[in-house]
């Protein structure tokens, strides 16, 4: 069984009526005679296939040759289109495109009717300009990646360093906190140096004292001894 496909919907390029190919009960129909320009037209834009109530329906592109009434016409259609579907008109527009690619679609086929040399030439233009835009799409992708790359790098960096900060400002109070108690431990220290420095010399001054007053004792028997009258 033929696979379901969407009938495709209106585009600018100007193709014929849609023709019955085959049906389910593997009914075919003759297939279409075609003439060089007709085929020409065929391999730049190939006809559409669908499949609708399980019938296969191809629809060829015309090959009718456009008059300038055409040509205005297909300049409303695009500027319709555009409109219609609110396309914008700068910066990056998938609709836009698709409505540009559709009517140099168009023009190339105008052009191949009357010149399939010149169309042929077009086909190259067009397909030149594809791959040059896929490039710069792929270009611009890849720097968006690279961006996003560097971005969060230099957000997982940010978070390192402010994790680096954390713990250096913990390291820091933990330090100061250090500082603090070795400080009022020195200060402990040197208040009780001072109170046993003072007691020293306290005690020192006291025994001084004594014996000095011990010595004026000891002095005083002496000479009593010595100015005693002898017998």
């Amino acid at each position: 069984p033929l696979p379901t496909m969407i009938p495709p919907h209106n585009s600018l390029v100007k193709y014929d009526n849609a023709i019955l190919v085959s049906t389910t009960k593997g009914e075919g129909k003759a297939a279409k005679q075609t003439t060089q320009t007709e085929d020409i037209l065929n391999s730049i834009l190939p006809p559409r296939e669908w499949t609708e109530d399980g019938q296969l329906w191809v629809q060829y592109v015309s090959s009718t040759p456009a008059t300038r009434l055409d040509v205005i016409n297909l300049q409303e259609s695009l500027d319709h289109k555009l409109q219609q579907r609110q396309a914008r008109e700068t910066g990056i527009c998938p609709v836009r495109e698709e409505l540009y690619a559709q009517c140099f679609d168009e023009l190339i086929r105008q052009v191949t009717i009357n010149c399939a040399e010149r169309g042929l030439l077009l086909l190259r233009v067009r397909d030149e300009i594809r791959m040059t835009t896929a490039a710069y799409q792929t270009l611009y992708e890849s720097s968006i990646a690279f961006g996003m790359r560097k971005a969060l790098m230099s957000e997982r960096k940010k978070e390192e360093m402010e994790k680096k900060i954390r713990e250096l400002d913990d390291e820091n109070e933990d330090l100061e906190r250090q500082v603090n108690e070795l400080s009022t431990r020195i200060d402990v220290i040197q208040k009780k140096e001072e109170e046993r420095r003072a007691q020293d010399e306290t005690s020192h001054a006291e025994e001084v004292e004594k014996l000095k007053a011990l010595n004026e004792q000891l002095k005083a028997s002496l000479e009593g001894l010595l100015s005693a009258p002898k017998k």
